[in-house]
């Protein structure tokens, strides 16, 4: 049975008023009544009621995230970030996973609507415009981490991921690689789009031609879809000498592709990930990949959101967005070109080089 003020207030022979404003501080109750109520909750293990305490404050101290899929290690760390601000700020936090199904999304929206949650940090790659409208209608303002669906986002904390696909590409290209593919994930939205561009780029700037062949989207951003969209490249009648991953947890299941049939990172084969997830520099060659600041986007979401919250009012808080770029790590999961490759290359498009 939860201990209540009034349990307090009977075991230290004073009112619950005094018990409750001991537990505030107030400068009306002497600092050894403050003392010995203190002494006393924390002995009969008093827990303040965050319902009672959001009447008062018309906040309940508590946000919800919402992502794609609770096991996906990128996101993981993002809200790893997200908690580290969270925590010592006394606010709770309710995580929920969409798997990416609609009706999963009303039935999320719902709970957090109900839970009375202060504001909603959204992790959700492709999340609905329909559930967002029907936060928004709710009063339950939202911030958004990476820019997948975030076109008409207020308040966005994301990574510049055409930047960052550049610098991949050009760490290829001064390897000598020419014939590049990209490996995107047809489920990606935004996200695969801007990585995509900053490729096409890339390879525009360098004066190589991107063959459509060697751009292909995979089916889903998993070392399955890694998988089966390298399958699809080794079906090719030339072979890429490097491939480009959409993220790293894809590039798990090229490597298994790769070695499967046969060929070596990176005698072979070239290979750079995204997003440099903890596993990334374990895999076997450690993999080449974009860094992403993925604590530092769930800690300015968070910030964010505080900021959002503290200057609520009728006309809203002006539109905040925060871009970070992230670092190139090189691993030993690309190499410079074999230069009879680079002949072959120069035989079969007829180029000087």
């Amino acid at each position: 049975m939860a201990i209540t003020i009034k349990d307090i207030a009977k075991a230290a022979g004073v009112s619950h008023t005094t018990v409750s404003r001991a537990l505030h501080d107030h400068p009306a109750i002497s600092a050894e009544t403050v003392a010995q109520v203190k002494r006393l909750a924390t002995k009969m293990g008093y827990v303040p009621s965050a319902t009672a305490r959001g009447l008062k404050t018309r906040r309940t101290r508590a946000l919800g995230v919402i992502v794609s899929y609770i096991d996906d290690p990128f996101w993981s760390e993002v809200v790893e970030g997200i908690d580290e601000i969270l925590h010592p700020a006394g606010y709770s936090l309710f995580v929920a996973a969409t798997h990416r199904d609609r009706q999963r999304e009303k039935e999320v929206v719902q709970a957090m609507v109900q839970r009375g949650v202060d504001g909603v940090i959204l992790c959700a790659p492709q999340f609905s415009s329909d559930q967002s409208r029907v936060m928004q209608a709710y009063g339950v303002p939202m911030v958004i981490v990476n820019n997948e669906g975030a076109s008409d986002a207020q308040y966005l904390v994301y990574n510049d991921d055409c930047y960052g696909s550049r610098l991949l590409a050009r760490h290829l290209i001064d390897l000598g690689h020419r014939h590049i593919a990209y490996m995107g994930n047809q489920v990606g939205g935004r996200t695969t789009i801007e990585r995509e561009a900053g490729f096409r780029e890339e390879m525009r700037t360098a004066g190589l031609e991107v063959h459509e062949q060697d751009v292909l989207m995979a089916p889903g951003g998993t070392p399955a879809g890694g998988h089966a969209g390298t399958q699809q490249l080794l079906a090719l009648s030339a072979r890429p000498t490097a491939i480009t991953c959409y993220n790293d947890y894809m590039a798990i299941g090229v490597y298994s592709a790769l070695r499967e049939a046969g060929l070596r990172i990176p005698d072979d084969v070239s290979v750079v990930g995204y997003d440099d997830i903890a596993m990334a520099a374990y895999l076997f060659p450690p993999l080449t990949t974009l860094r992403q600041f993925k604590r530092d986007l769930g800690s300015g979401a968070a910030n964010m959101m505080f900021r959002v919250l503290d200057t609520r009012d009728p006309g809203g808080p002006q539109p905040e967005k925060i871009s970070f770029k992230g670092e190139l790590v090189i691993r030993a999961s690309t190499a410079p070109l074999h230069q009879t490759e680079i002949e072959q290359f120069k035989v079969r498009h007829d180029v000087e080089m």
